[in-house]
């Protein structure tokens, strides 16, 4: 008796974000956009990946009030709800002079100027190399 010809298989692809390594450096590049649309200023991307077991890139921005500091933060939000990224976590302190959001290969630290002094994260990523966001 012949052997049944195999079944292809029918292997389930996934296209969540994370499968594309492309997605979280596009999801960075539009919150600092947003960020700077938003009225934020002095706003960073850092390409962390093979420096931080976390995250592959890092946002740093600073916001004029806690009340922006909130807005700004929901609008990001929205962008990667909208493009696929769920929010892993989010902190802030009481005052909301700081807030972090994780999308997890993307991170998003909002500050109020002397909080992010305080901080000093461009110290300690530094090294890391800098991603272009600004529009052409």
């Amino acid at each position: 008796m012949p052997n049944p010809a195999p079944k292809p298989e029918t292997a389930q692809t996934s296209t969540s974000p994370g499968d594309d390594a492309e997605a979280p450096r596009q999801l960075a590049v539009e919150s600092a956009r947003l960020l700077a649309d938003d009225h934020c200023e002095d706003v960073l991307v850092f390409d962390v990946r093979g420096r931080s077991e976390l995250t592959d890139f890092i946002i740093l921005a600073t916001g004029t009030s806690d009340r922006q500091i909130k807005a700004v933060g929901h609008h990001v939000e929205e962008l990667a709800a909208d493009r696929g990224f769920d929010r892993l976590g989010v902190d802030r302190d009481e005052a909301a002079t700081w807030l972090v959001l994780d999308f997890v290969q993307v991170m998003v630290h909002l500050f109020e100027p002397a909080t992010r002094a305080h901080y000093d994260l461009e110290m300690l990523w530094g090294d890391a190399p800098r991603v272009p966001w600004r529009r052409t």
